[in-house]
């Protein structure tokens, strides 16, 4: 499966409402409100594409040409070339190595050209997949955060580049 990573775009719109509105998901993030259409438009519109302007940079992961997920880079600190990085693989997507190849072309673009130092995942220790999946990378397990989330616990996973 070839995994590519693109720039939103406003034809995304439908996926990232959906996405985005997946109250499932709400425990593995800061989300706790739905998101209208006209919010998500805004964001689209108002995205650059570009890390450095906007503090962030959400791209979308095309699985064999599909859309099949997003992934962000947030949090981003310029000066310590750092970022936090937050991943929604489709259900049907999950299980068919997506989640793994997403997440090792966004470190080479965050490592290689971005030239960050760290990139880490906050990680509620209730997702045992993901945690999988950051161990898996080679990802280090750092900083438990107890009573983090309505959910409990939380782990920050830390991978450091070559630059680092």
């Amino acid at each position: 499966m070839v995994i590519k990573l693109r720039k939103i775009e406003p034809t995304d719109l439908p996926f990232l409402y959906q996405w985005e509105n997946d109250a499932a998901s709400w425990a593995d993030s800061s989300t706790h409100n739905p998101l209208s259409q006209q919010d998500l438009r805004d964001y689209i519109n108002s995205s650059t594409g570009d890390i450095y302007r906007d503090g962030q940079l959400r791209l979308i992961v095309l699985a064999d040409g599909a859309i099949a997920g997003c992934v962000d880079l947030f949090d981003f600190d310029p000066r310590n070339r750092r970022a936090a990085i937050g991943m929604y693989i489709a259900p049907d997507m999950r299980g068919k190595g997506v989640g793994e190849t997403t997440l090792r072309e966004l470190e080479h673009y965050a490592f290689s050209f971005l030239h960050l130092r760290l990139i880490y995942a906050v990680i509620g220790e209730h997702n045992t997949t993901c945690s999988a999946l950051f161990r898996h990378c080679n990802y280090i397990p750092s900083s438990p955060m107890p009573a983090w989330t309505l959910e409990g616990a939380a782990v920050i996973w830390c991978k450091t580049g070559t630059n680092g």
